[in-house]
């Protein structure tokens, strides 16, 4: 079994590697679902990691859709080729055409840009018009894994469609379930699916350091996510989850 733990801090990966997790998937603002981080934070990660865990990377530009422009291709090209040099081992990538399938020409071209990297495609996949057909698309792209809710709000919701894909891949490409999993859900998750890996965040909300907030202001979009606290990934909360799992 094999476990990777996305976050958005260097910190995080320390904790990951500590608690046994397999790789990470490194990103910024995981409240729009992830985005590429700075090169600084790629950096600091490859440090942290120091050869105990994998660090793969998401190539996302914006939050929002996963359909792309020109001048936002060549962007994720370009953020590939830095990460790459930052000594990174694999990235996560997905772009989809404005019918809600997938992007082949682009998705191709990231692929290339990308190897000998591992390279995942991320979730966009389940937004995808018919994730049964976009699947094989995923297929031809050559990528190592799929990252999938099984096209729900969660893993579990999706364990059906994701059992399925397990079964249609045979060997082809690794199916990684996400969304949605703890304590609770990742050994129901993983009896009802037959998937081998797993992904989630195992973060903990934990006070600001500040030792001053003013009230009322927020930096965020209309949720207003509080700057008084923090979502960190925790050594325990990782632990915790693989022990769930038996």
């Amino acid at each position: 079994m094999r476990y990777e733990i996305c976050l958005e801090s260097a910190d995080g990966v320390a904790a990951a590697a500590e608690a046994g997790a397999d790789r990470v998937e490194l990103c910024a603002a995981l409240l729009e679902g992830g985005i590429t981080p700075s090169i600084g934070m790629v950096e600091q990660a490859v440090a942290l990691a120091a050869g105990r865990i994998k660090i793969h990377v998401i190539i996302r530009p914006r939050g929002g859709d996963f359909v792309y422009g020109p001048a936002e291709a060549a962007a994720m090209l370009r953020d590939i080729e830095a990460v790459k040099a930052a000594g990174v081992d694999g990235v996560v990538i997905g772009a989809l055409t404005p019918d809600a399938e997938i992007d082949t020409e682009l998705c191709a071209r990231l692929v290339e840009a990308a190897r000998p990297l591992s390279v995942t495609f991320h979730r966009a996949f389940d937004v995808t018009r018919d994730p049964e057909a976009a699947f094989e698309d995923v297929v031809g792209l050559g990528v190592d894994r799929l990252l999938t809710s099984g096209a729900a709000p969660s893993a579990l919701e999706g364990a059906d469609l994701i059992a399925r894909l397990v079964a249609k891949a045979a060997g082809r490409i690794i199916i990684l379930p996400a969304a949605g999993i703890n304590e609770r859900t990742a050994a129901r998750v993983l009896e009802q699916t037959g998937a081998q890996e797993l992904h989630f965040t195992a973060s903990e909300d934990r006070p600001s350091s500040s030792r001053f907030t003013r009230p009322g202001i927020y930096m965020g979009g209309a949720l207003y996510p509080p700057e008084t606290v923090r979502s960190v990934t925790t050594t325990a909360r990782v632990q915790s989850i693989i022990a769930a799992v038996g």
